[in-house]
């Protein structure tokens, strides 16, 4: 099978690391892909936003499979360009996509189907923000209704700094929304689930950490390590949110005429009160796919185009490692606010020489430079991505190989998994 999967982050990274392991794949290409990627798929100059462009290359390459990475392509209608041409594709059409594009529209999606979320009130006026943040009290919960690149909510208990964020998603201005909701206690779990728009395949859960420093403090950023499996979460947790999330909204985007296929991402909470939406994706998770990914056995190609050509009922069920896999970012200095780029790396043929196969590199934001040299081209740059038989011994080896990177200002949390760590 020949592959092409759009964008160029770690989760594509991820992606296609898998693939390149797939003996069912006989070549890989990837668009713009970064500097890691090209160490295992064939890079090609096109904008991942450019639906003509990028289904221009797919027929040119006479690839089988295009997989779409992120969501601004999905949501710029890059997949309906793809499928235009007769070419399997992994990833929603644009329609479908608002489910990511807009949580206005997750939240209307949610409660036809019965869904279980927090109480909202979609707001577009100043006036109305006042009223719902009166309405729900702190701590705040506002979140930019359209795409934010994982950044775009505020949880905050200083109402002027929930107020100022959603003056800043144009709420004070003819177009803009935000969405404030009330505040979920209890830990967050990121679930996928592969779809081809009835048949639901669930992955195995895993749980991210958003805050860019050691417990929980500092910014949103869009996420800075991983882990999985989550030794503390109920058995039944998944098939829980199958039968009551997952494949009730399918179904209703089915219902609607605008079907879903892709990959359907909940971001959960786990409350007092049971299991309820925190948001939905419409693509795999960052930095979530690079701990899923690394526990699934089963060759990934086979799974995504049984989605993409609708005959996932008929697949196999999935294989899974009994290993834990640990992933901890690290980031530019500066991310999130300014993100300081163009640094030289160093230490990852170290990793590669002394760390490999149980812990790797995936690569985010990173480029070469006309001397060969890998530097930094982004906020978040590196995922470091470790397994072993369980949680302790996964963590202690990310964190061995992060110990060999060297990059100028870089920073990354200490406490990835530490907790579930201790507790399993």
């Amino acid at each position: 099978m020949k592959v092409l999967v759009i964008g160029s982050g770690a989760r594509e990274h991820a992606l296609c690391r898998s693939l390149s392991l797939d003996p069912d794949v006989t070549s890989l290409h990837c668009a713009p892909g970064n500097a890691g990627i090209a160490d295992v798929a064939t890079l090609h100059a096109v904008d991942a936003l450019d639906g003509a462009a990028v289904a221009d290359l797919a027929a040119e390459l006479r690839v089988d499979l295009v997989v779409v990475g992120p969501e601004a392509p999905l949501v710029a209608g890059v997949a309906d360009a793809v499928r235009e041409r007769g070419i399997a594709v992994f990833g929603p059409s644009a329609e479908a996509a608002r489910l990511e594009g807009s949580k206005a529209f997750a939240k209307e999606v949610m409660a036809a189907a019965g869904v279980p979320t927090a109480r909202s009130y979609v707001c577009t006026t100043p006036e109305e923000v006042e009223a719902a943040l009166d309405a729900f009290g702190p701590p705040y919960v506002v979140k930019d209704d359209g795409l934010a690149a994982g950044k775009g909510v505020v949880v905050t208990s200083d109402l002027d700094a929930a107020r100022a964020h959603a003056l800043a998603c144009g709420v004070d201005e003819s177009e803009g929304r935000v969405v404030i909701e009330e505040f979920l206690d209890g830990p967050e779990v990121s679930l996928f689930a592969v779809t081809d728009g009835e048949c639901v395949v669930p992955l195995r859960p895993a749980q991210d950490f958003k805050r860019a420093h050691d417990d929980d403090e500092g910014p949103n950023t869009g996420g800075m390590g991983a882990y999985s499996p989550l030794p503390w979460a109920d058995p039944g947790l998944v098939d829980e949110v199958l039968a009551t999330v997952l494949q009730p909204t399918v179904d209703e985007m089915r219902r609607r005429g605008t079907p879903f296929s892709g990959l359907l991402y909940a971001g959960l909470a786990i409350t007092s009160r049971g299991v309820r939406v925190v948001e939905f994706n419409a693509r795999f998770g960052d930095p979530e796919t690079q701990v899923v990914l690394a526990r699934l056995k089963t060759p990934l190609s086979g799974l995504l185009y049984a989605a993409a050509t609708g005959r996932l009922a008929e697949f196999p069920p999935l294989r899974w490692s009994d290993d834990a896999a640990v992933t901890v970012v690290v980031a530019s200095e500066g991310y999130p606010a300014s993100p300081r780029t163009g640094d030289p790396i160093e230490g990852l043929e170290e990793v590669a020489e002394k760390d490999a196969p149980t812990a790797y590199v995936l690569h985010a934001g990173t480029r070469r430079d006309e001397e060969g040299r890998v530097l930094s081209a982004g906020g978040r740059v590196l995922s470091v991505t470790a397994t072993g038989a369980d949680l302790a011994r996964a963590r202690e080896r990310a964190y061995r190989a992060v110990s060999r990177i060297r990059l100028a200002g870089s920073h990354h949390r200490s406490d990835i998994a530490a907790k579930a760590a201790k507790e399993a």
